[in-house]
């Protein structure tokens, strides 16, 4: 049986979301984590955005594509629903931080 060699081409964590990683020489690369988190917010809160608008739309008439509607609503719900679990899990590591002894 032949073995094939395994792909060491791999990234950082955070290579796909473009957040600054330090190399070698100490400088980083890439958009800080603020920025990152800031870009993502802005994405929920556009979704949540063209959610109600498709939702106007539906009530008042002028668009009769109710599976549409319900997609732009089920999309903005599971992006809410993930913005509030990391919002929790960052305040249970911080919390967690808070806690240990120095």
């Amino acid at each position: 049986m032949k073995i094939s060699a395994l792909n060491t081409n791999f990234k950082p964590l955070g290579a796909d979301l473009g957040i600054k990683t330090a190399n070698a020489a100490g400088t980083s690369a890439g958009k800080s984590f603020g920025d990152a988190l800031k870009e993502s917010m802005n994405e929920v809160n556009n979704l949540q955005l063209d959610a109600d608008k498709s939702i106007e739309a539906l009530v008042s008439g002028e668009n009769k594509d109710i599976h549409g509607t319900m997609i732009a609503l089920s999309k903005a719900d599971l992006a809410f629903r993930m913005t509030v679990q990391v919002r929790n899990k960052v305040l249970d590591a911080y919390q967690e931080v808070m806690r240990m002894q120095v």
